[in-house]
């Protein structure tokens, strides 16, 4: 049986994918939610480090924190902060599940402990493929089907891999490299179908890939027509609509003619043109459009989720899920955007291949939905994780003030419900911060340019807790304001930014502004005459 789209964890991240020569700095760029009820998020942080022979490395689950096993540790490893290492090295992830049958529980290697250990003995990412993989076959991996973006400063490759079952250890897996002036996403699908079976310098993939699919009655045809995605992670309803959606909607950002590709998209046509795995953009991805693509609720689309009754009287961007749910006996769903509230923790890797490793790679963070929330920079090379980003200092059932994690979902979490009203505040000081770390850390570059690399590294270290302290103390103070400002669904007057007071300097009146035109005409629509006032 086909796990479509996964289970309910499964239908989670999102990463979206730019060559160096589709973005407009020449830089490679990747991203990734984190979406996962429930989870906290933080930075994981390994600093480099040499180790003696017969040392071990403890595995932990990615998902449960649960004890999986150990492994020898290598000789070198190199420093790791989030999903990036000191080489600019950079890996992040999306599951997509696909045949439950193919899970093995006994593996001791989940997707998680693969993305930091690769990370650690690592430098780029040819040589993380052949880590990752060799990993896998030595030790088993016990995670269902999985995309892996896999990018360091001059090349992006996605791989797909998926287990053998109970009893077979290994996996089946193939890797396609991204054309230079590309870009690409996955979202939960599996998306390589067919690939070049005799391009070794844009293709790899296991030996049995297409032979394991035979054996299992998977696939009966020649083998230069065998797909990955239709052997492994058939595509469904749930696949194209859920998932498939949010590459649409990065590459409807990117190009025109995107309108094509909708019937697949919204899921209903079996028959309709499948999307390409990648597309060429139409200009040049900055940095900023990639965060905004992050920032995607299916804007301007036929899936737009603003207009209808589920939006709630704040026209919320936003649904309660689960996904999907029953009326009267029927199954009904909600979209699923890029931004979603249950991201733990959203990221953006940027690999400059012009600037040496220590300063050109910077890895882009937030620690909520990325339309709640700025990103922060966090330099590759830092040898110190900003508390504000560590597990240290808070946890799921913790709250604190110092965890970058809780300050952000306290903001978010009080606009959610009034977001129409509230959040243009939110956007405010999240693009004000967004344009002030981007100019920071072209300051930051050339100053650390100037310096030895010992000197850089101390440097661009210092810098990123102080950029975590920036966004930290603005983020404080623009939570406090909201909840000075529209408390108890009000909203203090201001002029020129000041509230406005009495002589005596005591609050003026309040503004009650209600629920929207739009929605008190639903409310009377929807209840007639109940609450019609007396026309005397």
């Amino acid at each position: 049986m086909v796990a479509l789209c996964l289970a309910m964890k499964g239908l989670a991240c999102t990463n979206l994918i730019v060559g160096k020569g589709a973005s407009a700095d020449g830089s490679v760029m990747i991203t990734y939610s984190a979406d996962d009820y429930g989870s906290f998020g933080y930075l994981h942080f390994y600093p480099a480090g040499h180790h003696k022979a017969g040392e071990m490395r403890a595995l932990y689950d990615y998902e449960t924190n649960n004890y999986l096993g150990e492994i020898p540790e290598a000789e070198y490893t190199y420093g790791v902060i989030g999903q990036i290492n000191d080489q600019q090295l950079s890996i992040m992830e999306t599951t997509f599940g696909g045949r439950e049958e193919l899970a093995d529980s006994t593996g001791l290697f989940d997707y998680g402990s693969l993305m930091y250990v690769t990370l650690q003995r690592a430098k780029n990412a040819r040589e993380a493929i052949d880590v990752w993989t060799k990993l896998v076959e030595t030790y088993g991996y016990r995670s269902e089907g999985e995309s892996i973006t896999i990018a360091d400063p001059n090349e992006v490759w996605v791989l797909e891999m998926i287990g053998k079952g109970p009893g077979r250890k290994g996996a089946v897996w193939v890797a396609c490299r991204l054309p230079d002036d590309c870009i690409t996403g996955h979202a939960n699908q599996s998306r390589i179908t067919t690939f070049p079976l005799k391009d070794k310098k844009n293709c790899l993939y296991s030996k049995d890939v297409i032979s394991f699919a035979r054996e299992k009655g998977y696939f009966s045809g020649k083998d230069k027509d065998f797909s990955f995605r239709d052997a492994y992670a058939p595509n469904d309803f749930g696949a194209r609509r859920i998932c498939e959606a949010r590459v649409w909607s990065f590459f409807n950002r990117s190009a025109a003619g995107m309108d094509r590709y909708l019937p697949y998209v919204l899921g209903k046509d079996d028959n309709a043109e499948e999307m390409p795995w990648c597309i060429r953009p139409d200009r040049p991805v900055s940095l900023n459009d990639l965060k905004q693509a992050m920032r995607d609720h299916f804007e301007g689309t036929p899936m737009e989720m603003t207009s209808d009754l589920g939006a709630g009287p704040y026209e919320a961007p936003y649904r309660p899920t689960p996904l999907y749910y029953e009326v009267d006996g029927k199954k009904y769903f909600n979209e699923r955007p890029i931004s979603t509230q249950q991201t733990a923790v959203t990221y953006l890797a940027q690999l400059r291949s012009w600037l040496p490793n220590h300063i050109g790679g910077v890895l882009w963070v937030g620690f909520d939905d990325a339309n709640m929330v700025p990103y922060a920079p966090v330099y590759c090379c830092s040898t110190l994780c900003p508390g504000a980003y560590s597990e240290k200092t808070a946890d799921p059932f913790t709250f604190s003030l110092k965890s970058a994690y809780w300050i952000q979902n306290a903001l978010s979490n009080f606009v959610y419900p009034r977001y129409s009203q509230l959040f243009p505040e939110v956007q405010r000081g999240r693009d004000t911060l967004d344009r002030e770390f981007e100019t920071m850390v072209a300051d930051a570059d050339k100053e650390a340019a100037a310096m030895s690399e010992e000197e850089a590294v101390k440097h661009l270290t210092g810098f990123t807790s102080r950029a975590a302290g920036l966004m930290m103390d603005r983020w404080r103070g623009l939570f406090e304001r909201i909840i000075v400002k529209y408390n108890d669904m009000t909203e203090k007057p201001e002029v020129d930014g000041q509230y406005k007071r009495t002589v005596g300097g005591d609050h003026v009146p309040v503004i009650r502004p209600g629920y929207p035109e739009r929605y008190r005409k639903v409310i009377v629509g929807t209840t007639g005459d109940r609450y019609l006032a007396p026309s005397k």
